[in-house]
């Protein structure tokens, strides 16, 4: 009986080594990938947005035939609505 639990007691101490030394393992990959994740994260918003300041003014410059249209209305609209908002001519009293 002594012998059964002595050699349960090796066992279980290497077991609880692996399981330590997997822990060590995991922690250690863990942070190695969420590092190289942060610096893919900030390496990707750097270029993606690079490539946001190349491409979004020759897409605005695409899509200005389908937006013109509605430039053009809005235009006018600012136009009538400022000459209607200027401030009043004083009013002056011709004496005869």
């Amino acid at each position: 009986m002594i012998a059964m639990s002595v050699l349960l007691m090796v066992v279980l101490g290497i077991w609880l080594g692996a399981v330590a030394i997997g822990l060590v393992f995991k922690l250690i990959f863990t942070l190695i990938g969420g590092l190289f994740s942060v610096v893919g994260a900030l390496l990707g918003a750097f270029f993606g947005g690079m490539a946001l300041l190349i491409v979004a003014p020759i897409v605005a410059l695409a899509l200005l035939p389908v937006c013109l249209p509605v430039i053009v209305v809005a235009a006018v609209v600012w136009a009538i609505v400022r000459s209607a908002h200027r401030p009043a001519q004083p009013v002056t009293a011709s004496a005869r």
